[in-house]
């Protein structure tokens, strides 16, 4: 004989919500763990530069990541259906002549 247990009201989505709770804290967790290293990577090197360096490093991190469910879909999208996608640019280059004997390139 098979059991089966099942919970009544909010006891059922109890380990969906734990899940979410841990991706909540994942998301944030990384922008503060970027935000960390910025300010880490200003106080070590005392300079403007790497400061800049560091907030356009920031900038492109959270950037790929807030996207990657759509850069995800591209990706899969270019793999199904590779026949959809454009062609590749063909470029023709012009061989040079070659260069009298004793002469200079």
């Amino acid at each position: 004989m098979s059991r089966s247990l099942v919970l009544a009201g909010k006891l059922d989505s109890l380990g969906d919500s734990w899940l979410g709770t841990l991706e909540d804290w994942g998301d944030k967790g990384l922008k503060v763990a970027l935000i960390a290293i910025v300010v880490i990577t200003v106080v070590r090197k005392v300079s403007l530069k790497a400061g800049i360096g560091a907030l356009i490093g920031l900038v492109l991190a959270l950037g790929i990541y807030n996207s990657r469910n759509a850069l995800a879909n591209i990706f899969e999208d270019e793999v199904n259906n590779p026949a959809n996608s454009q062609p590749a640019v063909t470029i023709v280059v012009a061989e040079k002549a070659a260069p009298a004997p004793g002469g200079v390139l």
